[in-house]
């Protein structure tokens, strides 16, 4: 098997709440650690998301530049979004963002990988998706407000974008783990052996 990370969850004696947003909240645990004494932990409760690495069958990668007000930057990206309704299914909600952001559909669908964005200060599980044969999508085109208004959109190829993420241009975590995840498979077993769509999520259970 490997090594392999596991769940687990120490005793909390006490929580609270003290700010509630639009889309996240912040949450104070009291927590018991494995000697005895009780530590204060505060972190960002997350509903989850999904990204989408797009590849078409030139070699190039969907990408998006948008700004993020947090680190006063505009990132390169690829298509991503929230997990809006407890429980979705996230192929869905990954269909959807990628329809949304760059008004495109994709034949078939696998897991990149599942990765924990910030595991000491926010519980925010993102699924990576592999998205191939690609075509444009039906219908018009989503309608865009706020930051992604701005939003750029781009097609670039894989070795360009692994290594500006190598170099340290490119900072956004979804683009830098599905570049890299992409390319391991590629040098590996291939993108068919990754695993199929509707994998198992425990950090997000859903129903297929």
């Amino acid at each position: 098997m490997g090594i392999e990370d596991t769940a687990e969850e120490w005793r909390v004696t006490a929580t609270t709440t003290p700010f509630v947003g639009n889309k996240t909240s912040v949450r104070t645990d009291d927590v018991v650690m494995p000697d005895g004494s009780t530590v204060r932990r505060d972190y960002q409760v997350h509903p989850g998301s999904v990204a989408i690495l797009a590849i078409d069958d030139q070699g190039r990668v969907i990408v998006l530049r948008q700004y993020r007000h947090p680190v006063r930057h505009k990132l390169w990206e690829i298509p991503a979004g929230l997990l809006d309704v407890p429980g979705e299914n996230p192929l869905h909600a990954a269909q959807r963002e990628l329809y949304e952001e760059a008004h495109v559909k994709a034949e078939d669908w696998r897991v990149l990988t599942d990765v924990y964005t910030t595991a000491g200060g926010c519980d925010e599980a993102v699924r990576i998706f592999l998205a191939r044969e690609l075509s444009a999508a039906d219908g018009e085109r989503f309608e865009v407000s706020e930051e992604e208004a701005d939003m750029e959109l781009a097609r670039l190829p894989l070795p360009e974008l692994v290594e500006g993420a190598l170099a340290g241009r490119l900072h956004n975590n979804c683009l830098v783990v599905g570049v890299l995840a992409l390319t391991a498979a590629l040098a590996g077993e291939g993108p068919d052996a990754l695993r199929p769509a509707d994998a198992p999520w425990p950090a997000r259970p859903f129903e297929v």
